[in-house]
């Protein structure tokens, strides 16, 4: 029994220096985990999808992807899981976590970088480092269309009209006839460069009882 604590304990320090949570923040969850899983050592898409708050959140499937994206490993590796365990879930949790009082500037900056990073590697689906127009427009339409008020073929053309003037922006000097690959990182970094992230991009399944997510911009 005391062995079995002293690896657990071992273990959560272990994930304490790849993830900044607390012991106590991510033994709740593992609870979370757990109870999204059915207490199984991994979960699929298929448990997410079954959290009541992602039901009607218009971006529900983006978000559930991220979870399975292996760039969101905090490493380089491209393609996606058709499982993860509760490690994988915990690097995913971690891009959410807010600063603390000890967080230094330089701490502040590379964990922000790591949220647009993220919010980057939703939208640029096939993972070729651009938003193209194509996926740039299916989000738009996802989004405007869930509201009721407004038809495919409007959100398309917004969703055009967006992107023409992030183009415009990005390349200056662009002709008429030019084609614009798309929105790359850096770009998008800009596009986000005054908005606050801590308050903008939060995920909440710290509570055992409930699962409460919001993604956005």
């Amino acid at each position: 029994m005391g062995a079995k604590q002293t690896r657990s304990e071992h273990d959560h320090q272990d994930l304490v220096e790849k993830t900044g949570f607390s012991v106590e923040q991510i033994q709740n969850l593992h609870k979370r985990f757990q109870q999204l899983s059915g207490n199984e050592e991994t979960i699929s898409r298929e448990h997410l999808k079954n959290i009541p708050a992602l039901a009607n959140n218009p971006i529900r499937m983006q978000i559930i992807e991220a979870f399975f994206d292996k760039r969101n490993q905090h490493g380089n590796e491209l393609g996606s899981y058709e499982t993860i365990g509760f490690e994988e879930f915990l690097m995913v949790m971690s891009h959410f976590r807010p600063p603390t009082l000890r967080t230094t500037t330089e701490e502040k900056e590379t964990m922000r970088k790591e949220k647009v990073r993220f919010l980057f590697n939703m939208h640029d689906t096939d993972g070729d480092g651009k938003i193209t127009l194509a996926e740039y427009r299916k989000v738009v339409e996802e989004l405007l269309s869930k509201s009721g008020t407004i038809e495919q073929e409007a959100a398309r053309a917004i969703a055009d009209a967006a992107m023409l003037e992030v183009a415009s922006t990005n390349v200056p000097n662009m002709g008429p006839d030019d084609f614009y690959e798309g929105i790359t990182f850096e770009h998008f970094e800009q596009i986000l460069k005054d908005l606050e992230m801590e308050s903008r991009m939060h995920i909440r399944f710290l509570d055992v009882n409930t699962a409460k997510v919001h993604c956005g911009k």
